[in-house]
């Protein structure tokens, strides 16, 4: 049964809810500084002078901020994936070698490299698409939040598969033992590749992960491109009483497809049955940058990861910029509208998320955006997260109580 994230969701206290009710928080801040709330303002043209004058030097700000540290944040990240994709080639094309079924994927297209997502300014994940998933059936029941099986649609094409050796007696194509295999012949390429001197394998996780310079981990994930179907966990979407996105935008999406990754998932931890090991996470990396396209949609988003990764940044990783895609994908549901993300509404979105993210990191529930089922702050530790809504409330406080601190932000 597939659970809705409704326009004006309830999220219960930790100790109340259930995994199968979980909903967006509503925006909720008196719990750090009840004189400190205020309703998000609403562009309109009866609105006070004053506080017309107020949103616009807001947006002003939001502005400046965007060209002067948004852009060289962006710059500076480009620079370094140019550097790190270089590696990473040059490893995988010694793995290609060893091993001519895992055949490189990551192509630079249109200045961009398909597949790559920057985690932070250090850290990133590379996708290395797989080929061949045709012989298996997309088992997607909801058993396995944030996740599917593949299994052998008929047991007599097994040894048709190009995967046949990862393929469980119970005809599932193991998730584990293909990163097991590819993490082996990642490490003998790292011994051979021309930067063996500046790549080394980071030791002690299951998952395949180079460290670059001592500077950057770049993650690198087996994974199947899965079109022309969609998940029945994701069956929920779009929500019929919302006018956002449209017809041919959610067509686009869907058509758009998704990925099944190869790697650990968080919502599986501590469960050892082989049919939960074997498991492939959903993701929908492609699909979300498609539903922000237009209007500042991308802008806000940009200074978002720009504020956490100078200012939320903090101990036990509470929170990344995946959150950050989540909730502006969540404010593009409350404002449906395209008026509702014009150039001149900026402020007001930035600071709905994130009265958002701090109702959020209170409630200790943020929904995946497609998967309402999956909690994305899952094993994140509450003292973390409490800290991060704290921190949070003081940097929504000071930008919308001072706009001009944001040159010193």
């Amino acid at each position: 049964m597939s659970v809705r994230v409704a326009n004006k969701a309830v999220c219960s206290p930790p100790e109340q809810s259930s995994p199968s009710s979980l909903k967006l928080a509503p925006v909720q801040t008196a719990a750090l500084d009840p004189s400190g709330y205020c309703e998000t303002p609403v562009y309109n043209p009866d609105l006070c002078p004053n506080m017309i004058a107020a949103q616009a030097k807001l947006v002003y700000h939001l502005n400046k901020y965007y060209n002067e540290k948004c852009q060289s944040r962006k710059a500076a990240i480009s620079k370094t994936i140019r550097e790190v994709c270089k590696v990473v080639s040059d490893v995988l094309k010694e793995v290609e070698v060893q091993e001519p079924r895992f055949i490189s994927s990551l192509n630079e297209m249109d200045n961009r490299f398909e597949g790559l997502e920057v985690i932070s300014p250090t850290e990133f994940e590379v996708v290395l698409y797989l080929n061949q998933m045709g012989v298996f059936n997309f088992v997607d029941d909801g058993s396995l939040p944030g996740c599917a099986v593949l299994k052998l649609s008929d047991g007599r094409k097994r040894s048709m598969s190009l995967w046949v050796e990862f393929i469980t007696a119970s005809g599932y194509l193991s998730a584990r033992k293909i990163r097991s295999r590819f993490q082996t012949l990642v490490a003998q390429a790292v011994d051979k590749c021309s930067y063996r001197d500046v790549v080394k394998m980071v030791a002690d996780t299951s998952e395949v992960k180079l460290r670059i310079r001592d500077r950057y981990v770049v993650q690198i994930t087996p994974a199947f491109k899965c079109t022309g179907i969609w998940p029945r966990s994701a069956a929920h979407w779009p929500l019929p009483h919302i006018p956002w996105p449209g017809p041919n935008r959610v067509a686009e999406v869907k058509a758009e497809g998704f990925n099944l990754l190869s790697k650990e998932c968080y919502s599986l931890n501590g469960k050892q049955s082989s049919a939960e090991s074997d498991a492939w996470v959903l993701q929908f990396a492609e699909a979300e940058n498609r539903l922000l396209l237009g209007g500042c949609r991308k802008k806000c988003l940009s200074l978002l990861k720009t504020l956490r990764d100078r200012h939320l940044e903090l101990p036990g990783q509470p929170l990344n910029n995946y959150h950050m895609k989540t909730l502006v994908s969540y404010e593009c549901e409350k404002h449906p509208r395209e008026s509702d993300w014009d150039e001149n509404c900026l402020g007001d979105r930035l600071n709905g998320i994130l009265l958002q993210l701090i109702s959020c990191l209170q409630c200790r529930r943020c929904p995946h955006y497609f998967l309402p089922n999956l909690d994305l702050f899952q094993g994140k530790p509450h003292s973390a997260l409490e800290n991060a809504a704290k921190q949070t409330w003081r940097l929504a406080r000071e930008i919308l109580t001072n706009p001009k601190s944001l040159e010193k932000l």
